[in-house]
């Protein structure tokens, strides 16, 4: 994966250059085979998985909707800075090829690279208020 790749993740498009390499550097690649799992809930979330190619299928026992991630997906943002457990399971519904970043890495790229940790932090944020006003959108009608 190289920085310029990672432009066609939303929550990247906003970085320049030097910072998509900064974080292209910390990024664990892992392949995930057809129906095994990403990630599952109630396990002890860890860090950022970029969805790179595949699709995976979001499952919750909290509610029956499901989803579906493409390329492009990002999900477990939050758990770079918020200890706590997964809230769903993610299953590769086609071979899946995934990013992952670790909160470990996250710290070590706030240590080295503030700006870029400064950055994914507020695309995080960015993210997260889109998803609260939706929701608030939801309330009101």
């Amino acid at each position: 994966m190289t920085p310029e790749d990672l432009k066609r993740f939303a929550l990247l498009t906003e970085f320049s250059d030097a910072d998509r390499e900064a974080l292209a550097e910390l990024l664990e690649e892992k392949r995930v085979a057809k129906g095994r799992r990403i990630f599952s809930e109630g396990t002890e979330s860890e860090g950022l998985v970029l969805v790179v190619s595949g699709r995976a299928r979001v499952e919750s026992r909290r509610s029956a909707d499901s989803g579906v991630l493409e390329a492009g997906s990002a999900l477990g943002a939050l758990s770079l800075i918020a200890l706590g457990q997964r809230e769903s399971t993610i299953f590769a519904v086609t071979e899946c090829n995934v990013l992952i970043l670790p909160r470990t890495a996250y710290r070590r790229l706030a240590d080295d690279y503030p700006r870029t940790a400064c950055r994914l932090m507020e695309a995080i944020v960015d993210e997260l208020t889109g998803l609260i006003r939706s929701g608030l959108d939801l309330l009101a009608l």
